[in-house]
């Protein structure tokens, strides 16, 4: 089934943030349909930085093979600004979909962008934002790699603005909608009574952030067919990151943190390292 088949059924598409092999690996094993690869995620753990526009195309695309190396599920990926102009938005969907990326996320602000939940955001005009549409789905290699065209005028320009850049970018070629940051759920009610039905809807749901936290059930019954929680393991790991290093350094030990970490043979067999052990050795690799 392509992710465009999946996003016509009624259930609402959860896909959690990942940003490398591991946190993948882990999401498919929990059970979901499809993946999320986060800009801002691979912002905060390859560079250790905020979400400003500092992750480049080549780190994101090399992160999106890794990830396409373990796993098979459908990623959409962070395209932010497309990194440049209609023809580095063309470039950005050869490069993504070879990588392994099933629908790519672009989004209107200026180049270097920033999180799309931080303040002080600008904009390109909206027949630009439309013409960088245009020119990716005519890049595109396959006709199932998606489009999924993010506005940030909300916090720059207003609601109503925002539906009508929203219209415009599907008249442009979006094949799904993704309307930044509502600041309340009567925002994210009408963002579905607007478009829902027309095209696939993609919910944004950040700890903390703009939009007042919805679970996906509640999502699905507003109109919406894609929730994302693209930062949410960054911040669970960062925080159990800050406490296994406070207490190393206390304890100069991990006896009092094993009870919430694997041990070295838990951990092997949550990577599938005894399956490939076992594949190695039918191909006579006693490596």
């Amino acid at each position: 089934m392509t992710l465009a088949e999946r996003l016509k059924q009624p259930e609402i598409l959860i896909a959690p943030g990942v940003y490398d092999g591991l946190t993948a690996a882990l999401a498919a094993d929990a059970g979901f349909e499809a993946l999320y690869l986060s800009g801002a995620a691979v912002a905060y753990t390859r560079l250790g930085r905020p979400d400003i526009g500092l992750s480049t195309l080549s780190e994101m695309a090399d992160t999106m093979a890794l990830i396409r190396d373990r796993v098979d599920l459908p990623v959409i990926i962070d395209a932010d600004t497309g990194f440049g102009n209609a023809l580095n938005a063309q470039r950005t969907m050869r490069v993504y979909e070879r990588a392994g990326a099933n629908a790519l996320q672009i989004e209107d602000q200026t180049y270097p962008k920033r999180c799309g939940h931080l303040a002080d955001k600008s904009l390109i005009p909206a027949p630009e934002m439309a013409g960088k549409i245009a020119a990716m789905a005519d890049a595109r290699a396959s006709e199932h790699t998606l489009i999924v065209a993010r506005t940030d005028a909300i916090a720059v320009e207003g609601y109503e603005a925002a539906l009508r850049r929203a219209e415009t970018y599907i008249a442009a070629g979006a094949d799904a909608l993704f309307i930044e940051a509502p600041r309340s759920g009567e925002e994210l009610a009408g963002v579905a009574q607007t478009f829902g039905g027309r095209i696939p809807l993609l919910a944004n749901m950040v700890e903390g952030g703009a939009t007042p936290l919805s679970s996906a059930a509640d999502l699905e019954g507003l109109g919406f067919s894609i929730a994302i929680f693209p930062g949410g393991v960054v911040r669970a790991l960062a925080h159990a990151a800050r406490d296994y290093y406070a207490s190393l350094r206390a304890n100069g030990s991990n006896a009092p943190f094993a009870d919430r970490m694997f041990d070295f043979d838990g951990l092997n067999r949550v990577i599938g390292t005894p399956e490939m052990l076992a594949t190695g050795a039918r191909f006579g690799n006693d490596g």
